[in-house]
């Protein structure tokens, strides 16, 4: 029941194929104190791999999030903070563990929500990056990372509203208009994408790991999994994956880096382990062995066109493994005060 309520609460999707995606998503503006949803007319392509042919439709969109400092200063002096600074964060999360997940299946595509466990890592996740600014979110179109997301946001100490954009229709656009200035003031803006969807495994989706493992040789199903370019029976190599992930990476949520915003992507191990490629320059060899664990957040700072790893939460608390630079510093000292004067 509460995955049922989950779904409604976040629309009505639209399928093709194996993916599922929000048919339209919204592209706010950059404001001081709130955001405006542009319409964009809908495009279809084809996604093409040299191993396979996959093919989808999505929307064609441009996101610029809002910036909502902790405190008010004006907007003269909040965009030449930026401009000087020119320092933003990236927090990657890889969902909490999935029904499947936990009864060992491989998942894939299917739209699976979270066990009990998976809400836990990701209200865990959230607490761990609650003094980081969040100004846009980007998950997969599949509900395990939007779950994740949305669990995560509930903790952060700014206590911003994460809203799903709507953009799909006229309708959509005005049924889910905000007609409160101030409320627009405490929100951020959340875009799904198919591109960071888990790697489709074709037909190994649905079908549990030892059984076929047992069908098909351990060896087998260790190079469908582990290899860079050798996909399973009608479903994408990690290569693939790749393709399509990094490029709507470098395409759609890199621009915000470079305006200063910061951004939060929860995503899926594979969709993950290829933008974490690009981010650290990683060969095909070195992607192959990195390993995620569900729930647990990473930090990547852009600075002077660069993004630079400050750490991955092993211990109990965030405060003892992220480094953390002045501008976070600053943030989080403006957090205490500011509930210091509550």
């Amino acid at each position: 029941m509460a995955a049922i309520a989950f779904h409604q609460a976040i629309g009505t999707r639209y399928s093709y194929g194996c993916f599922h995606q929000e048919q339209g998503t919204a592209s706010p503006r950059l404001v001081s104190y709130g955001f405006r949803v542009d319409n964009r007319l809908l495009r279809s392509e084809n996604y093409r791999s040299s191993k396979r042919k996959l093919f989808f439709s999505h929307a064609s969109t441009t996101q610029t999030p809002v910036f909502d400092p902790v405190s008010s200063p004006s907007k003269n002096a909040t965009a030449e903070s930026r401009k000087k600074s020119n320092e933003a964060a990236l927090i990657l999360i890889r969902h909490g563990e999935s029904l499947w997940n936990e009864k060992n299946l491989f998942t894939g595509c299917v739209d699976v929500p979270l066990t009990q466990k998976g809400v836990e890592e990701a209200i865990e996740a959230g607490k761990r990056i609650s003094n980081i600014p969040v100004d846009m979110i980007y998950t997969s179109a599949l509900i395990r990372a939007q779950m994740t997301a949305m669990l995560a946001m509930t903790q952060h100490r700014r206590k911003k509203v994460p809203i799903v954009m709507h953009d799909e229709s006229e309708q959509a656009k005005s049924w889910s208009r905000i007609h409160s200035e101030e409320t627009k003031k405490q929100c951020i803006p959340v875009v799904t994408a198919w591109q960071l969807n888990e790697r489709m495994y074709g037909e190994l989706q649905g079908l549990n790991k030892q059984e076929t493992a047992d069908r098909y040789g351990k060896e087998k199903v260790h190079e469908w999994r582990r290899s860079y370019d050798i996909p399973p029976p009608n479903g994408e190599s990690l290569e693939m994956c790749a393709e399509r992930a990094v490029a709507y990476f470098k395409e759609r949520i890199e621009p915000q880096f470079v305006a200063g915003n910061n951004v939060m992507i929860a995503a899926h191990g594979n969709s993950l382990r290829s933008i974490i490629m690009y981010l650290d320059k990683l060969t095909s060899q070195e992607v192959i062995s990195l390993e995620l664990s569900t729930g647990i957040p990473m930090l990547y700072i852009f600075k002077e066109g660069k993004f630079v790893r400050r750490g991955s939460p092993a211990g109990p608390s965030e405060a003892g493994v992220y480094a953390y630079t002045k501008t976070l510093a600053l943030y989080r000292q403006k957090l205490d005060e500011k509930e210091m004067f509550h």
